[in-house]
């Protein structure tokens, strides 16, 4: 039986289990998502989450933004370890359990997925990536 986890708040990162492309599991491994809503899914609680991946940072595409240590104290409050993009047009609603979110390394929150914060400076660009995204 799944074990939930209290709720983020929008703009939380958390560490997901976020699905390979087409496939409807839990991904192999954990990696950062943006929380950006909170709802239910079958009745149970969830988190509508943004895909966040450390490769190909070298180039952004229409709908992605990007958080790296240039960002100072922004990249602090992310909670982030490495510099990471996410990807606007690749969202979804997952159930906020241990099947799909798992205990942040080092657990800086307690046992929870919360890695950190989209830090209010970076809104704006998060912003923008999802208009861009949307056209």
């Amino acid at each position: 039986m799944a074990r939930f986890f209290l709720l983020p708040q929008a703009g939380d990162i958390v560490w997901c289990r976020f699905p390979q492309r087409g496939l409807p599991a839990p991904g192999p491994k954990a990696r950062p998502a943006l929380v950006i809503d909170i709802g239910q899914l079958r009745d149970e609680p969830a988190a509508e989450v943004i895909y966040g991946t450390s490769q190909k940072l070298d180039r952004l595409f229409p709908g992605e933004f990007s958080i790296t240590p240039e960002d100072g104290d922004a990249f602090v409050a992310s909670g982030l370890s490495y510099p990471t993009k996410f990807d606007t047009a690749r969202s979804l609603y997952l159930p906020y359990n241990d099947e799909w979110f798992a205990v942040a390394p080092g657990t800086p929150h307690g046992q929870s997925p919360k890695l950190g914060v989209l830090h209010p400076s970076l809104v704006r660009r998060a912003k923008a990536a999802f208009n861009a995204g949307r056209r």
